[in-house]
């Protein structure tokens, strides 16, 4: 007697394996793909891309990042950005634009100004055009913000740090500090106020954020000091010994390459300096490329197991920047679309083909290693 097999099971989901040591996404593929929805942001106005861009953000955000400190920040600059966005449209309405508009909403009173303030009002009429136009150039703004914070989210700053070329390495340390702070202070209040609540003390009110202000700060101090003792204990500050020659030379290559990487970088953005535009990019990044090589040997750091550079960082690295590419490309050939104007007043436009591109960027949430409890959370989902 012949048994049928019975239908074949199908094979389990495809998705990103759980996130180790060894296969985590590098940081700075992390800053590199925010970097790209910046720049996607700073090239349009459009409010449906600005949003659409804070979406695919958001979504990577939530998809891949782990419960470290840092990664407690995103909500804060979600609202550094609104508060941005508020204090755009009370200086447009106090302070005037010079967007004409004939669709007035109030009046407020006018202050008088003398004669040498010509062109600056306090107060006057606000009209419906002025306040758009404040609310698209302050939405800008905000999601060049959280794209910052997706960034200080994902990234992992220590390991930043450890992927700094040594000629950068003293810079270097100075920028992650910087970064590191927000989040640090974030996750402080959040304790804070935890315990405060768990003792049925209040957590609002100017009382209560003066209170927690102090800790927050005593604690900051403590790390700062705590970093620099261990710095010093494993020999930060050492050099090696090189040639003036050599110093010399690795100064001017480092500051001709970078100043021909803005200047390349201008001639590109700019319409007239396309043509000399990418010569004088891919020379500065030579020279600069050159001059780093060469500073890095005054540094006698050595690395413990570096960050690899495997597919999926480098699929998460172009996604940002074919997302940058691809609105940089838009800008020149469908200017209205992506700069929607006010005067007359005209709801903004979707554009399609600039859309999917920005979801190009939700290609990390797919690709990128997930954390243990997103990782988790998949097994169970499946079975």
């Amino acid at each position: 007697m012949t048994v049928s097999a019975g239908p074949a099971r199908p094979g389990p989901a495809l998705r990103a394996p759980e996130a180790t040591r060894s296969n985590a996404v590098p940081a700075g593929a992390w800053w590199l793909w925010a970097l790209g929805l910046a720049t996607a942001a700073s090239r349009t106005s459009n409010p449906l891309l600005l949003g659409l861009l804070v979406g695919v953000a958001g979504y990577v955000v939530a998809a891949r990042r782990t419960d470290a400190p840092w990664a407690r920040s995103y909500g804060a600059f979600i609202r550094i950005g609104l508060f941005v966005v508020g204090v755009r449209l009370l200086f447009s309405v106090f302070l005037g634009s010079p967007i004409p508009g004939t669709h007035p909403v109030l009046t407020l009173p006018e202050v008088p100004l003398p004669d040498w303030a010509q062109g600056v009002r306090i107060g006057g009429r606000v009209t419906a055009e002025q306040l758009l136009f404040a609310l698209y150039d302050g939405a800008k703004l905000a999601t060049l913000l959280i794209c910052v914070g997706a960034a200080n989210s994902l990234a992992n700053p220590a390991r930043l740090l450890k992927s700094l070329p040594g000629a950068l390495y003293e810079a270097g340390v100075a920028v992650v500090v910087a970064m590191t702070f927000a989040p640090n202070m974030v996750a402080d209040v959040v304790r804070l106020r935890t315990a405060r609540r768990l003792r049925g003390r209040p957590t609002g009110g100017i009382k209560a954020v003066l209170q927690i202000g102090l800790p927050v700060l005593e604690g900051a101090l403590e790390r700062s000091v705590a970093v620099a003792a261990s710095m010093d204990a494993r020999g930060y500050g050492r050099t090696a010994q090189v040639p003036p020659a050599v110093r010399r030379t690795t100064n001017i290559l480092t500051l001709g390459g970078l100043l021909g990487v803005c200047a390349g970088t201008y001639g590109l953005l700019a319409t007239q300096g396309a043509v000399y535009g990418l010569p004088l990019l891919l020379a500065g990044l030579v020279a600069a490329m050159t001059g780093l090589r060469l500073g890095g040997a005054r540094s006698v750091r050595t690395r413990y197991r570096p960050d690899r550079w495997g597919a999926r960082a480098w699929l998460v690295a172009g996604s940002g920047a074919v997302v940058a590419a691809a609105m940089i490309w838009a800008g020149s050939a469908d200017t209205e679309a992506l700069h929607p104007g006010v005067v007359p007043l005209a709801a903004p436009v979707f554009p399609l083909w600039p859309a999917a591109a920005v979801l190009i960027g939700l290609l990390p949430a797919v690709v990128a290693p997930a954390p243990p409890v997103v990782a988790a959370a998949n097994s169970e989902e499946s079975q």
